[in-house]
C-alpha cells in the first residue's frame, strides 16, 4: 500500500483530483474512501435525494449542538459518505457562484484564485449541453451539465411573477451575469445524475495506476519530521498504513479534513491537548471559519398541481416511475429546485445577495414526506453570511463526529438579510400571475404581519434549515487563521495538502458542488506543477 499520492475522501473534489493526478499516467494514485460504491440505485435517479440523505448507508448524518441563532436548535447536516461524497446525495444544482467571490479571495491573498484564473478550470470540468451566448461555458469537460427536463407550471408562474416585480430574467446565471431570476442548472447526464464518481471515476476505472479503495476510514495523516508519509486507515474493520511517496491530499470535506488534520495534530494546540493529541503543527484555524448558508422556507398553498397532490397514492407513485422507466423524463429527473433567483435586497449593492430555491412541493422536514395539500415552496438564503462559526473535537476517535457550531445569524446584516429576503418572497407571491393561483400562505402565515421585522426574523430562527454548503474550515490565506496557503499546502506540513470545500476563505455565492469540483481540477494543476518544477 504505497502510492505517489493518496486522496482521502472521494468526494466532488476528490474524485476530480484522483482523475487528474492518474490521466498522465506517471504516477500512482491511491483515493481512498470511508463510505461503500455508489451502487445504491436511488444514487443514480435524480430524485433520490429523498432516499440518501439521512441513510447511513451514504450519509455521514451529522448533527449541529443547539445553536443560538436558530432558537437553540439542532438540525441535521447530511454530507455523503459514499463515493462521490455529497455529490452523490445533493439536490443536482450547479451554481458557479459570482466572479466577485473569486476577486475576494485573490485580495484576502490568494494569489491565482481570481475569476480569471479560475474560469479554466470550471469550463474543463464542464459539459455544458445548453446554450453559451457568453463564451464562459465548457463544452468538453467530464461533468455533464445541462437544463431540467422537468417544468411546472408553479414555478413558470414564479419565474413570470418576479420579472414582473421588477426583476430582470436571466436565462444562464452562470454566464456573464448572475443576477436575475430563471431555472437551474443540473448536473444530470439525460435523466441520471452525474456525480463527480460518474463524471471523474468511471471513465478512469480503467488506469493501472489509480487505486480507488471503498470502506476505507482515513484514522489520521502520519507524520515523520514535519512531513506526510502517509495515512493510517481502517479499510473494511483493519487497520493499514497506506504510504505516499510524494504527497497526502484530504479532500474529505468541510467536516472531515479539519477532523482527520486534529486527529493528526495539526490544529489549536490547546484543543489538541484537550484530548490528550500530541501537537506535530499548531495551527489555530484548523476547524474555524465555519460558514453555512442558511435558508428560511416559505410555502404557499396553491391551486395549481404540485408534487404533492402528484404522489398522494401509490397510484400515482407508480405511473410516475413507469414514465421514468420508459423515457427517462418525469418527476423523477426532479432537482431539489427548479426555478432559482439572486436578486438585490437594496438597490444599492453591487452583486445579488440573496438567493431563491423555487420547490414545486413543500414539507416541514424531509422525513415526513409532502404536505397533503398542493403548495410550493419559495425558499430563500444570504448568499455571504457575516456569521462565521467552528468544529470541535469530541475525542481523538475518527468515530465519534465531531461537535459543529454553525453560529447562525449572529450579525446585524445576516438577520436584516434574512428577513428583507422573506418579505421579497412574500412580494413576488402577490404579483401577477402567480397572486391569483395562491390560495393562501401557509409559512410564515398571515399571524406574521409583511412589516412585523422581529415576527419575521424569530419565524426564520425557529424553522430555518441548512442548505448543506459548509465550507471554510481548512482556510486559504496569509492571515493568522490560515490554514492552507495559495497551493493548497498545509503552512508548517510538507508534503500535505487540502483540497475540498474547507479551503474556501469566503463561502461563494450559490451552491458549493461545482466550485468543490472546480478547486479539485486546479489543485491537480498546482500539484503536478510542483512534481515537474
Amino acid at each position: 500500500m504505497e502510492f505517489d499520492y493518496v486522496v482521502v475522501g472521494a468526494g466532488s473534489a476528490g474524485c476530480a483530483l484522483a482523475n487528474r493526478l492518474s490521466e498522465c499516467g506517471r504516477y500512482t494514485v491511491a483515493l481512498l474512501e470511508a463510505g461503500p460504491k455508489d451502487s445504491n440505485p436511488w444514487i443514480h435517479i435524480p430524485v433520490g435525494y429523498f432516499r440518501t440523505m439521512g441513510n447511513p448507508g451514504t450519509d455521514w448524518r451529522y448533527v449541529t449542538q443547539p445553536d443560538p441563532g436558530i432558537s437553540g436548535r439542532s438540525i441535521p447536516w447530511p454530507r455523503g459518505r459514499v463515493l462521490g461524497g455529497s455529490s452523490s446525495i445533493n439536490g443536482l444544482l450547479y451554481v458557479r457562484g459570482q466572479k466577485e467571490d473569486y476577486d475576494g479571495w485573490a485580495q484576502l491573498g490568494c494569489s491565482g484564485w481570481s475569476w480569471e484564473d479560475v474560469l479554466p478550470y470550471f469550463k474543463r470540468a464542464e459539459n455544458w449541453e445548453g446554450e453559451d451566448a457568453s463564451g464562459l461555458r465548457g463544452k468538453d469537460g467530464p461533468l455533464s451539465v445541462q437544463n431540467s427536463r422537468l417544468t411546472r407550471e408553479v414555478v413558470d408562474l414564479w419565474v413570470d411573477a418576479a420579472e414582473a416585480a421588477g426583476y430582470k430574467r436571466n436565462p444562464d446565471y452562470n454566464g456573464e451575469d448572475q443576477e436575475g431570476v430563471g431555472y437551474f442548472q443540473l448536473t444530470m447526464k439525460g435523466g441520471r445524475r452525474c456525480s463527480s464518481a460518474a463524471a471523474y471515476l468511471a471513465p478512469a476505472r480503467g488506469r493501472s495506476n489509480l487505486t480507488v479503495v471503498t470502506d476505507a476510514q482515513t484514522q489520521k495523516v502520519l507524520l515523520s519530521d514535519g512531513r506526510a508519509v502517509g495515512v493510517q486507515a481502517r479499510v473494511k474493520d483493519k487497520l493499514q498504513d497506506v504510504r505516499a511517496r510524494r504527497e497526502v491530499v484530504l479532500s474529505a470535506g468541510a467536516i472531515g479534513s479539519p477532523q482527520i488534520m486534529m486527529l493528526s495534530g495539526i490544529g489549536d494546540p490547546d484543543e489538541l491537548a484537550a484530548h490528550g493529541i500530541e501537537v506535530k503543527a499548531a495551527l489555530k484555524g484548523v476547524g474555524k471559519n465555519l460558514q453555512d448558508h442558511l435558508q428560511a422556507r416559505p410555502v404557499f398553498k396553491t391551486k395549481l398541481s404540485t408534487i404533492n397532490v402528484e404522489t398522494s397514492n401509490i397510484f400515482k407513485q407508480a405511473a410516475i416511475a413507469a414514465q421514468y422507466a420508459l423515457t427517462q423524463r418525469g418527476p423523477m429527473t426532479m432537482a431539489a429546485s427548479l426555478g432559482t433567483g439572486f436578486l438585490k435586497t437594496e438597490d444599492h449593492l453591487a452583486t445579488p445577495d440573496i438567493q431563491f430555491h423555487i420547490q414545486p412541493f413543500s414539507a416541514d422536514s424531509p422525513a415526513e414526506g409532502a404536505h397533503k395539500f398542493s403548495a410550493f415552496t419559495a425558499s430563500v438564503l444570504q448568499l455571504r453570511p457575516e456569521s462565521a462559526g467552528h468544529l470541535e473535537l469530541t475525542s481523538a476517535n475518527i468515530d465519534d463526529h465531531p461537535e459543529i457550531h454553525p453560529n447562525y445569524l449572529a450579525t446585524d446584516t445576516d438577520c436584516r438579510t434574512i428577513v428583507k429576503g422573506i418579505q421579497v418572497a412574500r412580494r413576488i407571491a402577490e404579483t401577477e400571475p402567480l397572486k391569483s393561483q395562491i390560495t393562501e400562505e401557509y409559512a410564515p402565515g398571515r399571524e406574521v404581519a409583511f412589516d412585523d421585522e422581529e415576527g419575521t426574523l424569530e419565524w426564520a430562527r425557529q424553522t430555518a434549515v441548512t442548505i448543506y454548503h459548509p465550507t471554510g474550515t481548512c482556510k486559504m490565506g496569509t492571515d493568522p487563521m490560515a490554514v492552507v496557503d495559495a497551493r493548497l499546502r498545509v503552512i508548517g506540513v510538507k508534503g500535505l495538502r487540502v483540497a475540498d470545500a474547507s479551503i474556501m476563505p469566503r463561502i461563494v455565492s450559490g451552491n458549493t458542488n461545482a466550485p468543490a469540483i472546480m478547486i479539485g481540477e486546479k489543485a491537480s494543476d498546482l500539484i503536478l506543477g510542483d512534481a515537474a518544477g
